[in-house]
């Protein structure tokens, strides 16, 4: 059975409310503590143990560091993470990665994990990621939906096989790097000093220096085109919201892995629904009869039209609640509700038949609130606008 993953934030020794500052600072405690060169003349139980804190911090704070990847941490846990409950994040096992990634290169020289060498190696590169923002309305919303987006990518050039030269063949060793990919020096760090590693500035990693460019991408090795990508929408979805398509992104040159596409969620304004959250919110305009005398008032919903019963003497003010005719719960049971505010229009200009009933009505016992009405009515104010 494979063990449990710790939370992130137990991880780092940190509150669910920490700042960046914060977790730079928990991340770097850790990574001092149980980093490969720390661990010489351990046992090797526990260098091995130090390696597994040392990438658990690590993963902890590459989560929790990106504004994006901790929002959806913080609302699904490490189910945000997993294949089709919306993943895109995959964290390196291997040390030499996690040590390039975090603190800027490869370092060596100072003993280590085992398989932790200074020998030069060319990264696998990865593409670049794609953002694409995605309207909905709330109908789609309501039900969910699956759209079909064109998204312009960039594809490693066929003709010339994504090398950027001409044929593909017209290359030669990179002259800085000597064919490695990668240039060496020494850097003072927090641990002291140590060699790193960092792609060669000359042929961007590719070990090969182009003699003459690819007359297709120009020496670039990548082409654009405009392809078609098919996206779920879940029910319930919030404007902000990003749904990974992984490996939907730009290719990298010379070859890898491809970017990802994130498409983020607009919503689309409604005529008469405004949403809070996962409940919907209608205000709703009755005449001086309806609120008297009570009645049925159709309103509208996401898709339908809904009944609404005004009971008699029904003041301004006043909050109806429809359960779950809201929008879905995401990845939840159940729907938020349809609030409806009631409000009463008082008639601006009145002929004389009208003004002798109104004067008429106004002359009547039950016409003027007595003293429990009106601490009823000051009730309901205080609630709706505060002290």
């Amino acid at each position: 059975m494979a063990q449990q993953k710790r939370d992130y934030y137990e991880v780092l020794g940190v509150k669910r409310d920490a700042t960046a500052a914060d977790l730079k600072k928990a991340y770097h405690k850790a990574a001092l503590e149980f980093h490969p060169d720390r661990q010489q003349g351990k046992s090797e139980a526990e260098r091995k143990q130090a390696e597994e804190r040392f990438k658990e911090a690590a993963e902890a704070y590459e989560v929790l560091s990106d504004p994006d990847k901790r929002a959806r941490y913080d609302q699904y846990g490490h189910a945000a993470f997993d294949d089709g409950a919306g993943g895109g994040y995959h964290f390196s096992g291997n040390i030499n990665d996690i040590l390039r990634q975090f603190f800027g290169g490869g370092f060596g020289g100072f003993g280590g994990f085992d398989g932790f060498d200074d020998a030069p190696r060319q990264q696998q590169r990865k593409g670049k990621d794609l953002l694409v923002h995605l309207r909905l309305s709330l109908s789609e919303i309501m039900t969910g939906t699956e759209r079909s987006l064109k998204i312009p990518r960039r594809h490693s050039c066929q003709a010339c096989r994504g090398t950027g030269a001409k044929d593909g063949t017209s290359l030669e060793t990179c002259p800085t790097c000597h064919g490695h990919g990668v240039e060496t020096r020494v850097v003072r760090t927090m641990l002291g000093m140590m060699r790193q590693q960092t792609t060669c500035h000359t042929c961007g990693g590719t070990g090969k220096h182009i003699k003459e460019k690819c007359p297709v991408c120009g020496g670039a090795g990548l082409t654009r085109s405009e392809d078609v990508v098919n996206v779920k929408i879940p029910a319930g979805v919030q404007a902000g919201m990003q749904i990974p398509k992984q490996g939907y992104g730009d290719e990298p040159r010379g070859g890898g892995i491809p970017g990802d596409l994130y498409v983020e969620i607009e919503e689309a304004p409604d005529a008469q629904l405004r949403r809070v959250d996962d409940d919907l919110v209608y205000n709703l305009m009755i005449d001086i009869a309806t609120a008297t005398l009570g009645g049925k008032v159709e309103v509208p919903g996401v898709n339908s039209r809904l009944l609404v019963t005004i009971e008699p003497g029904t003041q301004p003010g006043t909050v109806l609640r429809l359960k779950n005719k809201g929008l879905p719960h995401l990845q939840q049971y159940g729907n938020g509700d349809l609030v409806i505010n009631v409000m009463v229009y008082i008639p601006q200009a009145l002929d004389s038949d009208e003004r002798k009933a109104i004067e008429t009505l106004s002359r009547g016992s039950h016409a003027k609130p007595n003293e429990s009405v009106k601490k009823q009515l000051f009730a309901r104010l205080k609630h709706i606008f505060g002290n």
